[in-house]
């Protein structure tokens, strides 16, 4: 089973996301800011992470510097979620070594073909 780390500080759908992941056979652990995002990182060292951009503590691109700049770390694909779809982020993401972007909103048929594409 495929573990996957969720990284989102909106309760509601960090709730319903890992619901339809986990009904999906994939194994989810969820965290509700960056900082603790990043220390589940590297405590479970997860297949793919799945991590918001509008995040408390550390945002997600501090969430991609942090693993990206760990070896342990930095070959897990990251996927940002996000409402933020401007030009700057995307490359800035894509300059940080993210795998893919995922725009809010999004159907799990859509995070699911994301989430296929990019797992080792």
């Amino acid at each position: 089973m495929k573990t996957l780390l969720l990284i989102e500080d909106e309760e509601s759908l960090r709730a319903s996301l890992k619901k339809m992941l986990t009904f999906e056979d994939y194994n989810v652990i969820v965290a509700e800011d960056g900082p603790s995002g990043v220390a589940h990182a590297r405590q479970h060292l997860p297949d793919l992470i799945l991590c918001d951009i509008m995040l408390p503590g550390l945002d997600g691109f501090g969430v991609a510097e942090a693993l990206h700049g760990d070896p342990i770390t930095a070959t897990i694909p990251l996927i940002f979620l996000t409402a933020k779809a401007e030009k700057e982020a995307i490359q800035r993401g894509m300059e940080l070594g993210v795998s893919a972007y995922v725009t809010k909103p999004f159907t799990l048929n859509e995070i699911l073909d994301v989430i296929n594409a990019h797992l080792p």
